[in-house]
């Protein structure tokens, strides 16, 4: 049973920066692919980034330039570095783990607020 426990929320100007962290267990945090989502209110929960088991990572367009997803597979750990952080940001970030072994399945974190001010 993979668990994923996130931190690093909080409320922050426009303009400001955050760093989410997502410490996995419980599987082979290397053969993992890692991502991020966030919901706002209201709204459907929607892909933020990811970062695969082989090092690859994406940005969905609307944080393009501005959020990096990264991952230390030393510390079983999976990052999400926002910058110029807008008040459209807000909401809450899960952090997502795949596995493919023994079975494809997918798990996510608890999530962690976001707040953005103007």
């Amino acid at each position: 049973q993979v668990q994923l426990v996130e931190s690093g929320g909080g409320l922050v100007q426009a303009g400001g920066s955050l760093r989410l962290s997502c410490v996995a267990s419980g599987s082979n945090f290397n053969g993992m692919h890692m991502a991020w989502y966030r919901q706002a209110p209201g709204k459907q929960r929607e892909l933020v980034a990811f970062s695969t088991s082989d090092g690859n990572t994406r940005s969905a367009d609307s944080v393009k330039g501005r959020f990096t997803s990264s991952r230390d597979n030393v510390k079983n750990t999976a990052y999400l570095q926002m910058n110029s952080l807008k008040p459209e940001d807000t909401g809450v970030y899960y952090c997502y783990a795949r596995i493919v072994t023994p079975r494809v399945s997918v798990y996510w974190g608890q999530g962690t607020q976001v707040t953005v001010s103007s």
